[in-house]
C-alpha cells in the first residue's frame, strides 16, 4: 500500500464519534482562532485585490467570501484563504512549520456551506486536514523550510483531505485528488526578500487547489499514485532530506492537531519567544532607563534568522519578519498585537535607537532543539556592566505554555470589533457548540450582515 493509499484509508474510516472529547474541544478552539483572523483580515488591501479578481471572474453562488460576496467553492476557499493569513495571527504548528486554519478551513467550509452539511462533518473534516498537513510538513521539514513556504506546500495536502472526507470520495477518488493536490503544491519564499503580496497568494491558492483537486477527482480525473514518495514525488523534489514514517506513525490513533499552537504576536512565528521575554522585561524599564542599555544579545535558531535578520524594515510588513524590531517593540511597548504594528511605531526613532543595539546570532543550544522548541536567549547589557540572561523554550500559545479558551475568545473580540457585540457572542456561541449546529447557521451568523 503506497502512502495515498495509508492516507485515503484513513480519511474514509475517520467518524466524528470516534474523536476524542478534548479533541472536539480543541479543533473548535482552533475554528474560533481562525475567524479572529478572517474578520480582522477582510479589509487588507491584498485581501481587496483578490476579492475584486474574483468580482471580475464571476462563478456560481456555492459559497461565502468574508469580502461580502458569494461566488463558487473555489473562489470562496482563495479569498478566504488569503484574508485569514494577512494580519499574522493566525495558528501554527511547530514541527510541521505549517499555518494550517489559513489553507484548511476556507476549503472546507466552503464545501461545508456549499452541500449544507452539518457541525460534525466540518469538526471531523478540520481534524483529518490538520493531520495530513502536519505530517506531510514534519516529513519533509526543516530543510524544504529554506525555499518553500509549508502553508502553501504542505498544507494544500491538508486542504485536500478535509475536503475529501466533507464530498465523501472514495478510496480511489483520494488517492487521485492527493496526486493532483501534490502537483500543484508551491509557494516560494523570495516574496520575503521584498515584501511582495505572495504571502497572502499562497494559502489561497492552496485552499483553492484543495478545493479543485476534490472535485477533479470526483469526475475520475487521475492524478500520480505516489505524488508523496516518488522518484519524482514531492519528497524527492522538494527537501534535502526526509522521513517517510512521519507519515504513518501512528496514523489514525494520534490526533496532531492537539500540537497545534496559537500566536498572540501579529508577527512572524519565529520572533515570539524573543517578544515574550522581552514583553515581561519591559518591567525593568520602570527602574532603568533604556538608553542606558549597552547592547542586546539574541541567540536563536538558523531558520529564525533566515527568515527574520532584518535590521532596516521598510514596510509595516517587513517589520513583522525583523527580528529586531520586534524585539525592541516588545520591550519598549511592552506588546506586540495587532495594534502594535502602525507606521507611527515603524518610524519611531526610540524603537530604530534600540535596534542598533540589537545583535542577533545563532544559539547552537537553542539551534539544536529546533524545530520541536522554537526557544531563545536574551543577554541584555548595561553600561554600568550589568548583564541579565532570559531564555524561553516555547512561546506563548504552544501546547507547552498554552492560552485559555478566554484568550482565544478575547483575541476574537478584540479582532472581530467590526461586529456588534451581540453578534460576536452569537458566533462564539455557535463555534463552542458547533456539532450542535448546521453550517448554515455558523455561515449566517457570520456573514449574514452581507445577505
Amino acid at each position: 500500500m503506497n502512502l495515498s493509499e495509508e492516507i485515503a484509508l484513513y480519511i474514509r474510516n475517520i467518524t466524528f464519534e470516534q474523536l476524542p472529547e478534548e479533541v472536539v474541544h480543541f479543533t473548535k478552539l482552533c475554528i474560533v482562532d481562525y475567524y479572529s483572523s478572517l474578520i480582522k483580515g477582510k479589509d487588507a488591501p491584498p485581501v481587496e485585490m483578490m476579492s475584486a479578481v474574483i468580482r471580475e471572474l464571476g462563478g456560481d453562488v456555492q459559497a461565502s467570501t468574508i469580502t461580502g460576496f458569494q461566488t463558487s467553492v473555489t473562489n470562496a476557499a482563495f479569498v478566504n484563504g488569503g484574508a485569514s493569513h494577512v494580519i499574522e495571527l493566525d495558528d501554527i504548528h511547530k514541527a510541521s512549520i505549517v499555518h494550517a486554519a489559513t489553507v484548511i478551513l476556507p476549503a472546507a467550509l466552503a464545501i461545508a456551506e456549499w452541500k449544507k452539511l452539518t457541525g460534525k462533518d466540518l469538526i471531523t473534516a478540520v481534524v483529518v486536514g490538520y493531520e495530513i498537513a502536519f505530517r506531510v510538513g514534519e516529513t519533509v521539514s526543516p530543510s524544504h523550510y529554506y525555499y518553500f513556504h509549508n502553508t502553501a506546500t504542505c498544507g494544500t495536502f491538508g486542504a485536500t483531505a478535509a475536503v475529501a472526507k466533507l464530498l465523501d470520495l472514495s478510496e480511489k477518488q483520494i488517492v487521485e485528488a492527493i496526486g493532483s493536490a501534490g502537483t500543484q503544491a508551491a509557494g516560494l519564499w523570495e516574496f520575503i526578500e521584498d515584501g511582495a503580496m505572495s504571502k497572502q497568494l499562497h494559502p489561497g491558492k492552496a485552499a483553492m487547489n484543495g478545493v479543485l483537486s476534490c472535485l477533479l477527482a470526483q469526475k475520475g480525473f487521475t492524478g500520480a499514485q505516489k505524488i508523496l514518495e516518488g522518484r519524482r514525488g514531492f519528497f524527492e523534489a522538494m527537501s534535502e532530506e526526509y522521513d517517510v514514517d512521519k507519515m504513518t506513525d501512528g496514523l489514525g490513533s494520534t490526533y496532531k492537531i492537539m500540537e497545534n499552537s496559537f500566536k498572540i504576536h501579529a508577527s512572524c512565528r519565529h520572533t515570539h519567544s524573543v517578544m515574550d521575554l522581552l514583553c515581561a522585561y519591559h518591567q525593568t524599564l520602570a527602574t532603568k532607563n533604556v538608553d542606558d542599555i549597552l547592547k542586546i544579545e539574541i541567540g536563536t535558531y538558523q531558520v529564525a534568522l533566515n527568515i527574520t535578520d532584518n535590521t532596516n524594515p521598510q514596510t509595516l510588513y517587513a517589520a513583522k519578519f525583523s527580528l529586531q524590531f520586534c524585539a525592541a517593540l516588545a520591550l519598549l511597548k511592552e506588546t506586540g498585537g495587532y495594534t502594535a504594528y502602525t507606521e507611527s511605531t515603524l518610524q519611531d526613532s526610540s524603537i530604530r535607537t534600540l535596534m542598533a543595539r540589537i545583535n542577533v546570532d545563532r544559539d547552537e543550544e537553542i539551534h539544536s532543539k529546533y524545530p520541536l522548541e522554537w526557544g531563545a536567549k536574551i543577554s541584555v547589557h548595561w553600561k554600568n556592566g550589568e548583564v541579565d540572561r532570559l531564555q524561553s523554550l516555547f512561546p506563548v500559545g504552544d501546547p507547552e505554555n498554552p492560552v485559555s479558551e478566554e484568550v482565544l475568545i478575547a483575541k476574537f473580540n478584540e479582532l472581530a470589533d467590526s461586529y456588534k457585540k451581540v453578534d460576536r457572542e452569537k458566533i462564539i456561541e455557535i463555534l463552542l457548540h458547533l456539532e450542535e449546529y448546521q453550517i448554515s447557521a455558523l455561515i449566517d451568523s457570520v456573514h449574514g450582515q452581507y445577505a
